[in-house]
């Protein structure tokens, strides 16, 4: 049965895109909710287009190059334009003087733009970093889920997040902290493939781990204590410590919530995630994140004719500002993103033309691919999977990411 839009996966969005903002309009002590919620992003996108990928993978009639050709196309019908769109604006009006940096933005080399120079320079696009890294992974991975042997894919999965540790773990030997242990892919492939590792997981079993079940509540404490020591005066090792814990240890609980919310998290919890003006939000997410920090720009700007403050970080920024960028992300989607996202029924995962005359189309072709080892396993149809495309492109193009860009 295909996984139909999972409005609590778009109540998630908005506990994410919430964390943003709230680091970016309101906290003024270098709040690590931002990242937090980065984090979520991260682990959301790697689940979504892995299930994803791995539904096309299972019909009868996939082939990979269609399937391959389809994203890329369905990508960039929902990333480019609106992501484009605000390049081009910046450009022309040279906003934050970001004009000397856009084609690396253009690129989607961000990331690399601000680690080679150890700067936040220029403020306003620094959110670009996250985007530009799972732009780097939207080009790699699809050619990993769909060609490479299904026995193979989760410890290609283990793997890389492993090495993704190992590279936190050198930083310390480093000796002075940079912008490039935050912003270079190794730094959040633990997240991504952390997602990728749920949704194989989920592909043979609809429950979680039993070790995942009993890790998650102590190490959301454990991150807890992290955090409200963060502020703290701390030694260098302590400092050291306590960013590495607050990297690695909320992974485990992110995965899990990301997985009861796939599935259907119960109570009262469940039920605010699945609120309408919850899900409406996570539903322009990509708008609200890619939207912020230029509308951020233009209100302090306006501070002479805002009778409250609006330059510094608090209640006042950030009711502003939020109206502003819910507004925008808002019309946006509206005017401009849903008409486009109409194209991608041409550019379907499976050809469709096939189902009416193939035989076999519905019925497992082997034991080889994992989804076939439970009986009850019914292939999605080539109709359905583009239907259901569809709707999950919408939850994971939402890349939000940023916690370190300065406030204004």
């Amino acid at each position: 049965m295909l996984h139909a839009r999972d409005r609590q996966l778009d109540g998630l969005r908005t506990l994410a895109v919430s964390t943003v903002l709230y680091a970016h309009f309101f906290a003024a002590d270098g709040s690590h909710w931002g990242h937090i919620g980065v984090r979520l992003f991260f682990v959301l996108s790697g689940f979504l287009i892995t299930r994803l990928l791995l539904e096309a993978r299972s019909t009868t009639q996939f082939e990979p190059g269609i399937a391959i050709r389809s994203f890329y196309i369905r990508r960039a019908l929902r990333i480019f334009p609106p992501y484009f769109a605000v390049l081009s604006f910046v450009w022309l009006v040279n906003l934050e003087d970001a004009r000397g940096s856009i084609k690396w933005h253009a690129l989607y080399l961000s990331n690399f733009w601000y680690a080679l120079r150890d700067e936040w320079t220029p403020w306003v696009l620094c959110h670009t970093w996250s985007l530009s890294i799972e732009e780097q992974f939207y080009v790699v991975w699809p050619l990993v889920i769909l060609l490479a042997p299904r026995r193979w894919l989760e410890p290609i999965c283990l793997a890389l997040i492993a090495c993704s540790l190992a590279y936190r773990f050198y930083w310390p030997f480093t000796g002075t902290p940079s912008l490039a242990r935050d912003l270079l892919p190794p730094a959040s492939m633990d997240a991504l493939v952390s997602g990728a590792l749920l949704a194989l997981h989920r592909a043979r079993s609809p429950t979680l781990p039993h070790w995942m079940r009993l890790s998650s509540a102590p190490l959301l404490v454990a991150s807890a204590i992290l955090m409200w020591a963060k502020p703290l005066s701390l030694s260098p090792t302590l400092a050291w410590m306590n960013w590495i814990g607050l990297e690695v240890l909320p992974l485990i609980p992110l995965t899990a919530l990301v997985g009861y919310c796939s599935s259907g998290l119960r109570g009262a919890p469940g039920r605010l995630l699945e609120l309408s003006p919850i899900t409406a939000v996570g539903r322009i997410s990509y708008g609200v994140y890619l939207f912020h920090p230029i509308v951020l720009s233009f209100v302090v700007s306006a501070q002479p004719w805002i009778p409250f403050n609006v330059s510094e970080q608090g209640f006042g920024r950030l009711i502003l500002a939020t109206t502003g960028t819910l507004a925008l992300a808002t019309i946006s989607w509206l005017a401009f993103e849903k008409p486009l996202n109409q194209f991608k029924r041409y550019f379907p995962y499976v050809p469709q033309s096939r189902q009416a005359t193939d035989p076999s189309f519905g019925k497992p072709e082997g034991s080889g691919d994992l989804r076939f080892a439970d009986p009850t396993y019914d292939a999605p149809s080539a109709t359905a999977i583009s239907e259901a495309a569809q709707m999950q492109e919408l939850q994971f193009s939402t890349p939000l990411r940023v916690e370190r860009c300065p406030p204004r």
